[in-house]
Order: C-alpha cells, then structure tokens, then sequence
C-alpha cells in the first residue's frame, strides 16, 4: 500500500541508505536507533514526500500511530507549551495527536476514543481527583499516562514537578526577604497542583510560625481576569499586603494588570509571585519572579512511559517527580533592572 505521495517505504530507505526494517523502527518510534540515523530517513521523508500509510501500519501493527492528548483551556500558556512539546516529542517518534480539552466533555470523549480503539494510548496534562471516568479506564487497563496534574491514589504512570516543594521555595523568598503581610492567590483544591502548592506554601509558612489571615485569600478559577481581579480586591482591603503568591503564572500575569490599574507599584509596594515560569514570564515588561517548572522533561518522560506501557502492558505503574528552580526577576526586586534575565536560587 503506497502513501499519497506514491513514496513506499522501500523509496526511503533507498534515499537514506538504511533497511526496511529501519525505516519501520523509526517510524513506529522504537527507542533502538540511534539519533543520527533517526534523523537521516526523517530527513530524507522529506525530501521524497513519503507519508507513512497509518491504514497499513494499523494492519501490520494492530496500532494506529495516533496518541490521544487532553489539555485544559489553551487560554493558559502553560498548556499551549505543553502541547507544543508533545507535537514535538510524539512527532520525533513517528507519531500523530488528536487533541481534547477539558472543557464541556473533552475528557469522556478521549476515554471513548481508546475503548473504541480510535488511538492506541491517552497522555492527560489536565486531570481532577473527581474524575470517575478516568477511575473506569485505569480499571479497564487503558494505556495512558498523566502528565502535570496527577492523582495520588491512583494506579497509572505519572509524571509530575515537586509543586509541594515549589511552594515551599516561594514560602522561604518571602519571609526571608522580609514579607510578613502575604497575600495567596489560588485555585481549585480539586487540581494536584493547586493542593501540593498549596500544602508546602502554609507549611513552610507555620515552619516560621507565620500564618495567612483568611481575609488575604482569593481562590478563584484558573484566568488572567480572575488573577486581576483578585488582585484589586486584594489592594482594597484597610492594610493591604506586601507580597502575593499566585498559584500559577496566568493568576500572577493577571495580578500584575491588576496591581499596575490600581497604582501599585511592582515591586515598590507589593511583590508579585508565580509558578509554571511560562513564556511571557520572562518578557522585559512583565520579569515575574516565578518556579520553573521543567515541561520538556515532563513530556519526554510521559511520552517514554506511554509508550513502554503499550509495549509491555503488565509494567508495574511509575511515577516520576522533576526538582523545579526558583527564579527571580524583577517583579520581587531582586534582579538588577536591565539585566538579561534571572537568578537561580
């Protein structure tokens, strides 16, 4: 069976001088090849036009070369650049994406994919402990891993940052530098990250026998208008705070529009602090200090694991957990104005 450009596979491997065999190898994103041939037969694909045929491949294979992806609103950047990643990774391995969002039925709908047999696994970058349907499909021994947001009682592959120690760096920064007046802009407790950030936050907080009155708490849905107008409502109490924390960069993003609407000025009168260091973290006109949290690793590692789940479907489940950075910038004062861009601590 040819592929629409009429290249087969024996065209390919002809032009980059490899097998057959190879050629399939790479194709089905098998892990023994090195990475200069890898390169060279994706190279020379195209160069000749060759498609690989999924029709023939899922005959020969019993596998569609399709992996299902589940995200929440790509109106937050982190979930644009984990999706980016994952074009990337899965794309490297031969692989294609269909894409749900958490919105509406996304997830129900990616569950029914892989009981139908309409992609061989499932990676969720967006998933709640209120899940029942995700439950029913770890039953069923559906192939799928979880990436960023995880479930502790949960028995799949996981892979995650250490947001309990993220929260726990930003908890510190604060307090050693002075603040005592924090305010804590917040999600959801149903999200992982928003409870494991959370939980290290107070912790180290009560460490230092500091407390957060409940009056400097917002939690509100995960967007930039929510963050803005936490914020304000924040800057309009009697004795208002001198720091907050942000559960994530798009609340801190929006905090920073509302801090500067209300004529507060960053850092001068109040530090503002994220998490995720997305993208526009660091642009010279935002600089928010933030944790970085490691996505390429996230995804390669998910995606590794996926595909050894599909390979050998009775491995014990794995979780693995990625230390994260704390990086300053200037929306804490502690990074020169001007300079290229931010200290590790």
């Amino acid at each position: 069976m040819k592929s629409k450009s009429n290249a087969t596979s024996k065209d390919l491997a002809l032009a980059a001088g490899v097998s057959q065999a190879t050629v399939s190898r790479v194709f089905r994103g098998e892990e023994n090849v090195n990475a200069e041939t890898r390169q060279r037969v994706l190279d020379a694909a195209k160069l000749i036009d060759y498609r690989p045929n999924a029709l023939a491949r899922a005959m020969r294979t019993s596998r569609l070369g399709v992996i299902g992806v589940v995200v929440a609103r790509l109106s937050n950047p982190l979930y644009t650049e984990i999706l980016c990643a994952l074009n990337e990774v899965l794309a490297h391995k031969g692989l294609k994406v269909v894409l749900w969002d958490t919105e509406g039925t996304g997830e129900v709908a990616a569950i029914d994919a892989i009981s139908q047999s309409l992609v061989d696994g499932l990676i969720f970058a967006a998933v709640t402990r209120n899940s029942p349907v995700l439950h029913e499909a770890i039953r069923a021994s559906a192939p799928l891993v979880l990436i960023n947001r995880t479930i502790d009682d949960l028995s799949c592959d996981q892979v995650s940052s250490d947001n309990h120690a993220g929260g726990r760096a930003v908890a510190s920064y604060l307090l050693d530098h002075g603040k005592r007046r924090i305010g804590f802009i917040s999600g959801s407790l149903d999200v992982s990250t928003v409870r494991d950030r959370e939980a290290g936050f107070l912790e180290a907080m009560a460490e230092r026998r500091q407390e957060i009155e409940t009056s400097m708490i917002r939690r509100v849905p995960f967007s930039h208008e929510s963050g803005r107008s936490a914020m304000q409502s924040l800057l309009d109490l009697s004795d208002p705070p001198d720091a907050v924390f942000c559960a994530n960069d798009l609340l801190a993003l929006g905090a920073l529009d509302g801090a500067y609407e209300r004529g507060c000025r960053v850092p001068e009168d109040c530090w503002i602090m994220g998490f995720d260091d997305v993208e526009q973290a660091s642009w010279s006109t935002l600089s928010l200090t933030t944790v970085r949290q490691p996505v390429q690793k996230i995804v390669e590692d998910g995606v590794n694991l996926l595909l050894e789940r599909l390979a050998k479907p009775a491995l014990e489940p794995r979780r693995i957990v990625h230390p994260v950075d704390l990086m300053i910038r200037r929306s804490t004062a502690r990074a020169r104005l001007g300079s290229k861009d931010e200290a590790k601590t």
